[in-house]
């Protein structure tokens, strides 16, 4: 291996906010020490500050200010090494000097929002990683931080005596469900349960389990299972809800068509691409699809059904946001990249391409230009221009995750095709 990439590797290792062991540390002051600009010097704090050497950090980061005054990136990690010794007032004059030149920046307003959680201002701190997300919604820093600051607005939940791990906890769950009489099965990482309007409801176990270890009170595993049990014991399809009529709450998505097999009972039907359409209803605990069963009782066909899912979706457009593709991640794009993500979030963002209200959008971000598209991402989905294999090649680079969609697709004025590329 020649020495750039092992200091490129190490440079992303501390950028990562990872430790370096004593070798690698040394390697790195090693390069720093022959380079002559302030990259790698400051990575050399930034290590130092990681292992929690602040002290130690702060002299070289001085002399990096002396060396380069006007540097944002020395000013921020200086200001990090203050912070880190409760240097709370040098380190906000410091950030306010930055804050003049450089204002919404987003490095400077997540320093901004840790110095104000530190001094215990929650409303400021939130405002700074709001900012902060609406100019990078990808800036993974940001959205630790903003979790960090919603768990600072509530009491600390109170823990089990003993931690219960997630098999004691599903056959506690299983147990409780034998006992209310629960039609149910276990399906990969999900639990299908008889609706109690017919069809079949399907609910993560892994999400059970998390809203389990945070649940408030101390409440015990057994009757926590019981109420659990009791609660979907009495889950229907959502049709008979009295909060909205059941068209209103009507979505269509892009599912594999693997997915068949595993959604019992649920409505769909053929798509483009190979994919199936599926229709869900969606309430504040699970994630629905409509059974097929339902539509009698409801005076609804699979036509009217369909018509309403995807009139719904039209009205409720995705933002469209410039990205790049590093390393099989998506991250907002600070130039042009010829990639973009339609990011609405919820799922809904492979269905959204197929209505015409979020093409026009596409259009007029992308041009007009034939686009190739990734379903791989559940939370969004990544476009770019067909035209350049550079962006074939990096919307290829994304690993599906579990609820994402293998392959590429091409899109076109009548909805999504599989490229003739991707067969070849």
């Amino acid at each position: 291996m020649s020495v750039l990439p092992e200091v490129e590797r190490l440079r992303r290792k501390v950028e990562a906010g990872e430790s370096l062991r004593d070798a690698e540390l040394e390697a790195l002051r090693a390069h720093a020490g022959r380079g002559e600009g302030p990259v790698l010097r400051l990575a050399v704090a930034h290590a130092l500050i990681n292992a929690g050497a602040e002290r130690e950090a702060l002299p070289l980061l001085e002399a990096l200010r002396r060396d380069f005054p006007q540097d944002l990136p020395v000013m921020l990690g200086l200001a990090r090494a203050l912070l880190g010794l409760e240097r709370h007032g040098d380190a906000e004059a410091l950030l306010r000097q930055v804050w003049s030149r450089e204002p919404g920046d987003p490095e400077v307003l997540k320093v901004l929002s840790v110095l104000a959680l530190r001094r215990g201002e929650v409303g400021k701190a939130q405002s700074y990683v709001e900012e902060a997300l609406a100019r990078d919604p990808f800036d993974g820093e940001a959205r630790l931080l903003k979790e960090e600051l919603e768990a600072a607005e509530l009491p600390p939940p109170s823990a089990p005596e003993e931690q219960v791990l997630r098999p004691e906890f599903i056959a506690a769950l299983t147990g409780a469900l034998g006992r209310a009489r629960v039609s149910f099965r276990r399906q990969g990482k999900d639990l299908l349960v008889k609706l109690a309007t017919g069809g079949v409801g399907r609910v993560d176990v892994g999400s059970l389990y998390a809203a389990y270890l945070e649940a408030p009170g101390t409440q015990g595993l057994l009757a926590y299972a019981e109420a659990l049990a009791a609660r979907l014991s009495g889950l229907d399809s959502g049709l008979g809800s009295a909060d909205a009529p059941l068209e209103s709450r009507l979505r269509p998505v892009l599912r594999h068509p693997s997915f068949v097999a595993k959604a019992v009972g649920a409505l769909h039907r053929p798509g483009p691409a190979g994919l199936e359409v599926f229709y869900v209803l969606e309430d504040a605990d699970f994630v629905r699809y409509l059974p097929e069963s339902a539509l009698g009782p409801a005076g609804l066909t699979p036509e009217a059904v369909d018509e309403a899912a995807w009139r719904n979706l039209s009205a409720h457009t995705a933002p469209v946001h410039p990205v790049v593709i590093d390393r099989g991640e998506v991250h907002l794009a600070e130039t042009f990249s010829g990639l973009w993500a339609v990011a609405g979030g919820d799922g809904l963002d492979g269905a959204r391409l197929l209505t015409s209200t979020q093409r026009r959008i596409l259009s007029t971000v992308t041009s007009g230009e034939p686009l190739c598209v990734s379903l791989a991402r559940r939370e969004l989905t990544v476009v770019g221009w067909a035209s350049q294999a550079a962006v074939r090649t990096a919307l290829a680079s994304l690993e599906p995750t579990p609820e994402g969609i293998p392959g590429l697709f091409h899109q076109s004025a009548d909805g999504l095709l599989l490229p003739d590329s991707a067969s070849s």
